[in-house]
Order: C-alpha cells, then structure tokens, then sequence
C-alpha cells in the first residue's frame, strides 16, 4: 500500500491551463456539486500518466476529462483517446481546444452519463472521476468485456484505502473483498485537495486495479449476497451472526426455494438426465450493484433469535443445519474482519455443498 505522495505546486503562475480558481482555460466555470474538480498541477498529471504504463499503440478510456488537462498528456503516450463526459459545456471546451492540433483525429468524445453508456473497446482506463460514481464505476469496468488491461483511477482517499484493504485493516469491508476477488489493487499515490480547481473538501488518492485472468468462477449475485451476511457486523464471530433470525429465516427460505425447484424439474423431465450443477437462484452474468455501498460496514439492527414463536421451529431447525457448516470448516469463532478471500470463498463452497445459497 505504500506509495508516493504529490503535493500542491509552490508559486503561482497567472495564466495558462493548470492555474485559475474556478475557471478554465476556456472560462468554463466548475460545479462542485457536480464532483468537478479539475486538476491543475502539471507534475500531479505526468506522474498518472507515467505509473499508468501507457503503450503506444493504446487505445485509452477517459471518464471526466473536464478541460483536458490529462487528456493531453493521454493523446501524446497513446494510440486514441476515448473520454466520456457528460457536461455538454466540458465536451464543447474539449473539442475546441484540441480541434485544430495534430491530435483531434485520435480523439473520440462520446457525451454522456458513463455508467448509461455502453463502453466501446479499451486497453487501459485513466480517470479523474466524480467521486459520488466511485463505486458503480468500479463495479462496470471490473464486469466490462473483454476484460482491459488495468485502469488508473483517482479515488477519494477513504475509498481508495478500502479497495485496497487486507484483513485485519480497520477498513476492511465487503467492497475491498468484493474488489480483490475480480482484480488487483494497489496504491501509487496520495494526492492533496489543493492539487484541484476547485479544491474538494477530502485528500485523494490514486489506484491502480487490474483485472484478474481468467475471471473467478463465482456466481457475483451470490457472493456479494453471502458477503453482506458476513459483514452485518464483521467484527462479530460467524456464529453469531448465523444465528440471527432474519439471517436464518432468509436462507431457508432461499434452501426450501431451491429443493422445490430441483423437485419440479425432476418430476418434468423423468428420466432425463439434468446434469449435477446446482441451479443458481442469481443472475450469473455480474451484478453491478455489487459492493455499491459507501465502502462503511454492512452493521445493521437485526433481531436475535428469540421472539416471534410461530417462526421459533422453522428457525432452530435450520439453525443446527447452518451451525454444522461453520463447525466443518472451523469458522465459528472467526470473524469476517480478519477472513483472507480464499476462506470467503472456501466457507461458500461448505454452505453450497450444503444447499444453502445466498441468492
């Protein structure tokens, strides 16, 4: 996680590009409310550019480019340049600025809302984003096909360290979990709020997340369904937490949904062999949604166990069931703020392999 740190330009320039408070080269005025923070130190950009690895025969997604400040430095180190902006006003000073230069060709401006937008081909993301997309965005790129090959993004700081939290951090949650299962992440820079015009109210952060290849062969509905149980209250032990009664009475409802499912098929299909694979109760194509939180716990008000007693049966019945896969795998006493990726992923398997699914 360690990385470099790029601080706020000393002296003042009185013209160009990079310098003025809340206006562009072009007196395009920004709106904060927006999440347009435009950055305005020179050696900030060539520092993203330089640890994004550019090749020169790259195509480059960027989303927000604003006036283009990166977008310039994007043009010379690459093959194209693809930006994504929504503010009409931000798409005319973008192509106004770079019309009559020898890169308006290699250009393509496409306006529009990203997360609405169908994504053309790209080799490599490079983004100063709005922050209030930071995980949607994430989430689309990581489900984008074919799969990139990295993308460079500016975080807020809090976010960032989220994604690239391990087990045991303070900031380890369901979205650093949900992240490393589909890429890796790392840190390379911690950006100080004056770096932009106008300044945001938090410090940022650059992130680099890289694709894993192959993708994990993992239903994405119910993983992030199997994550937000465990990170109800992620400092509680799984034991805990699975015996909840809403907790229990939603995976037997999920358990009794499925063995009437498989019940039905065998009846209508006979003889007819219909394979071993447990039918999914999700949508197995990638669920966008993953991880939309704002990266906080998952720590809700949930009833015990006790109470209701026309439920009290259904509830114990299922609980001893539940119970004996966390005493399988040894994950009664272990709590999910300290649980690696290849535990999640093993504890899901145990549940699985005993008909419980989380979707």
């Amino acid at each position: 996680m360690a990385g470099g740190k790029i601080r706020k330009e000393k002296g003042k320039q009185k013209s160009g590009p990079y310098q003025g408070q809340g206006l562009g080269a072009g007196g395009v005025s920004f709106h904060k409310s927006k999440g347009q923070h435009i950055l305005k130190n020179p050696l900030l950009v060539e520092s993203i550019v330089q640890k994004a690895g550019i090749k020169s025969t790259d195509v480059i997604l960027e989303i927000g480019p604003g006036t283009g400040n990166l977008t310039k430095k994007l043009l010379e180190a690459g093959k194209m340049v693809i930006a994504v902006e929504l503010d009409s006003r931000m798409v005319l000073e973008l192509q106004r600025r770079f019309q009559s230069t020898p890169y308006s060709n290699r250009l393509k401006v496409i306006q529009g809302d990203v997360l609405k937008t169908d994504l053309p081909y790209f080799d490599i993301c490079v983004a100063n984003i709005p922050y209030q997309i930071s995980s949607p965005l994430t989430f689309k790129l990581l489900f984008h096909q074919p799969a990139f090959r990295c993308a460079v993004i500016m975080f807020q700081k809090e976010f960032a360290m989220r994604l690239v939290a391990q087990p045991g951090d303070k900031l380890y949650c369901r979205l650093s979990v949900n992240t490393q299962l589909h890429a890796r992440v790392s840190h390379l820079l911690k950006v100080g709020k004056n770096n932009f015009r106008p300044p945001p109210k938090v410090d940022s952060s650059v992130v680099r997340i890289e694709p894993r290849k192959p993708r994990p062969q993992v239903n994405p509905v119910e993983w992030d369904g199997f994550l937000r149980i465990c990170f109800i209250r992620k400092n509680k032990t799984l034991s805990s937490i699975f015996r909840l009664k809403n907790v229990l009475l939603m995976l037997g409802k999920n358990y009794r949904t499925l063995q009437a499912l498989q019940s039905s098929q065998n009846s209508s299909l006979g003889n007819t062999d219909i394979g071993t694979d447990t039918p999914s109760l999700g949508d197995s194509n990638g669920d966008q949604s993953m991880g939309m939180d704002d990266g906080s716990d998952d720590e809700m008000d949930v009833e015990d166990d006790d109470g209701d007693s026309d439920v009290e049966g259904e509830v114990s019945e299922f609980k001893d069931k539940v119970l004996a896969v966390l005493r399988e795998g040894q994950f009664e006493e272990k709590r999910a703020s300290k649980l690696t990726q290849q535990e999640f992923l093993y504890l899901l398997s145990l549940f699985n392999k005993a008909g419980i699914h989380f979707s």
